[in-house]
């Protein structure tokens, strides 16, 4: 049962100058990251009972507390959320978001994906982008939206934000490693920005602060060991799975700080016949980077998520840590909803980072949107787009190659890299995997 939960004070670095709007909110990582950063959080969406939840329990705050809307986006008229927080708020600088990823996901096989309903939640929040009318606005997705397969999605996006005015600055994937998350975590963003924002010389994205080995000037990945301190009395989120004892034996006999599905010697039906799934019961080595936190990461049948040492799956504060979140955030739910919210969320570090990049380069004090252009404001598509309208047919799309060149930052000087042919994969990221094994 989803219930209202108090409020607290965490994070609490807001400048009432600046202002931002969270879409598909979810836990509110990206809101702590953003009031972290300096930003007062506007209003936040979420549909998600279990992560509205912890996101009111730990963001909805303050002398001004963030307005949490827990509903379907797509039932929400954006033209009219504006004038509310225009008025009450002020204009908003920044939108932030990550629509859900998993009919992008890397482990959609084949066409699977194309024409999954989740997809066309990018245009529903670039619906609130036109509305509000922000100075920039930053989106975070997985790297499989830029498989070619997904073109004509990301074609639109694209086109929808040139009509409604926006540079478009061409998608980049960064590895959150590289700035100091101690999580391999490779993931798409997109950010658009007005003209007047930026000048010509303004560079996306921000340069690697961390890198394999501390060289070039950097600092070395951070590896994930601090995770696995002991948590505080009484922590709510300190649990994790209870395993049959197969599960029990199998982990007791996978070579600590590694191993695999192999060296445990649980070998399932699914696993027969092929070499995937290599990771399955294998343990977190904390002296390297964590992997990828993903919704099902306190299962070790789902990758690489049991203990060190320990016969057992990371727990959630475990997970949360590795995530980058205080251990004074709480999350809520119970052990799958909350496992799931930590997977979800943009790493706190990342998130902050990135938005203090933005807010000591990007003009926030320019003309901003005015409350007579929000008055008139519909949801829904914008008349003049016509990929929305459906003049432009999809075989009519530009690839993305010639929309620009897909830049991966994932790696410390890596240069510009192209989407994965379609059917492939993206390495170390195992993201909105499907459910497989056994709990």
């Amino acid at each position: 049962m989803c219930g209202r939960t108090g409020g607290s004070t965490i994070g609490k670095r807001e400048h009432p100058a600046l202002r931002c709007v969270d879409l598909f909110a979810g836990a509110g990582g990206f809101s702590l990251a953003a009031r972290q950063a300096g930003f007062e959080v506007s209003l936040a969406v979420e549909y998600d009972c279990h992560a509205a939840a912890t996101y009111r329990r730990n963001l909805v705050s303050g002398r001004r507390p963030t307005r949490l809307i827990e509903a379907d986006i797509r039932t929400l008229d954006p033209g009219l959320l504006a004038r509310q927080t225009l008025k009450r708020r002020g204009p908003v600088h920044i939108m932030l978001g990550g629509p859900p990823c998993q009919g992008f996901s890397s482990h959609r096989l084949n066409g699977a994906g194309v024409s999954d309903q989740r997809n066309d939640l990018i245009h529903t929040y670039f619906d609130f982008v036109r509305a509000f009318a922000p100075r920039a606005f930053l989106m975070e997705n997985v790297p499989g939206m830029l498989w070619p397969r997904h073109s004509a999605a990301l074609a639109r996006f694209y086109d929808e934000g040139k009509v409604a005015g926006y540079r478009m600055l061409p998608p980049v994937v960064l590895d959150a490693r590289n700035y100091g998350v101690p999580q391999r975590r490779r993931r798409v963003f997109i950010l658009g920005v007005l003209p007047d924002a930026a000048g010509d010389d303004f560079a996306w994205p921000p340069p690697p602060t961390h890198g394999p080995d501390g060289s070039n000037d950097l600092l070395p990945w951070r590896d994930c060991g601090a995770a696995f301190l002991p948590a505080s009395a009484g922590d709510q989120n300190d649990l994790h799975m209870n395993h049959s004892a197969d599960l029990v034996a199998a982990f007791a006999r996978t070579p600590a700080n590694g191993g695999s599905r192999h060296q445990s010697g649980r070998l399932l039906d699914c696993h027969r016949d092929h070499d995937g799934h290599n990771d399955v019961y294998g343990r977190i080595d904390p002296a390297r980077p964590a992997p990828t936190m993903t919704t099902a990461c306190i299962n070790p049948s789902k990758g690489r998520f049991v203990h060190p040492v320990e016969n057992h799956g990371i727990t959630l504060r475990q997970a949360a840590r590795i995530q980058t979140f205080p251990d004074s955030f709480s999350f809520t739910g119970g052990l799958m909803a909350a496992g799931s919210q930590i997977g979800n969320a943009v790493p706190v570090d990342l998130g902050r980072k990135l938005l203090e990049y933005l807010r000591d380069r990007i003009s926030f004090t320019g003309d901003g949107p005015q409350l007579g252009t929000l008055l008139d404001c519909q949801s829904g598509p914008d008349e003049a787009d016509e990929f929305s309208s459906g003049k432009i047919a999809e075989g009519q799309l530009p690839s993305l190659a010639g929309l620009f060149g897909l830049a991966d930052y994932s790696r410390p000087g890596a240069e510009c890299e192209s989407a994965p042919a379609d059917g492939g994969n993206v390495a170390d990221d195992p993201v909105c995997r499907a459910a497989s094994a056994d709990a």
